[in-house]
């Protein structure tokens, strides 16, 4: 695919973000590896005034892979790039990076909590459980290297107070992931109005799991 292409791609999949009810306001941010960095959606607008020049190249160390076109403002990265930049960076096998907001899977992150194994699905994620990386600032170093442990053999991880991020071979991947993440965390809060919900073993995830590479399904 050519970058022009991914350019028109992601605008248009942060734009589904918006409309499936995932995020709000100019809050969250996607990415997508191109060769030699990344391509970000810009800080602070509106993602449906945003056209596929609005998007800016950055590589993984933050500097400006184009030069600014004359007589066009250029648009600052937002400010979560470097999260972007350093998940891409430790996991060569990630297209893709997404970051929302949430509802149910921030209000689980306000309390600092992950999403256990409770329900089979809980597997899409590439693991037993949906960890939650620990509080930081917002595009801060601390929060990247937060995120990246908690998606070590993971596709997605909860941010403490702050959001969930989900990653995929592509932007539909990604996307998809967030959703079911998202999903997975409200079910999982009404499961707990009950009482706290039994927990699959680690011997029956790994059978999900192995469902899943069997029906290549999630990951």
């Amino acid at each position: 695919m050519s970058e022009q292409e991914l350019r028109q791609q992601l605008v248009t999949v942060a734009r589904r973000m918006q409309s499936s009810g995932i995020n709000q306001g100019t809050s969250g941010n996607l990415s997508v590896r191109i060769p030699g960095g990344m391509l970000i959606t810009p800080s602070s607008l509106p993602y449906e005034l945003m056209q596929p020049t609005d998007l800016v190249a950055l590589d993984l160390a933050g500097k400006p892979l184009q030069p600014a076109e004359p007589g066009r403002p250029s648009r600052r990265p937002s400010s979560e790039w470097r999260l972007h930049a350093d998940v891409l960076a430790s996991r060569p096998e990630v297209q893709a990076v997404l970051h929302c907001h949430s509802i149910h899977a921030t209000a689980l992150a306000c309390h600092g909590r992950g999403i256990p194994s409770f329900h089979y699905m809980t597997a899409v994620a590439g693991g037993h459980d949906i960890r939650c990386a620990p509080y930081a600032t917002f595009g801060t170093q601390a929060l990247s290297d937060g995120v990246v442990e908690a998606l070590q053999g993971r596709l997605a991880c909860l941010m403490a107070q702050h959001g969930q991020v989900a990653v995929g071979p592509t932007l539909d991947r990604a996307l998809a992931l967030a959703v079911e993440v998202e999903t997975l965390a409200r079910i999982y809060l009404q499961a707990r109005a009950i009482g706290a919900p039994p927990l699959l073993s680690g011997e029956q995830m790994e059978q999900v799991r192995h469902q899943f590479r069997t029906l290549l399904y999630g990951n």
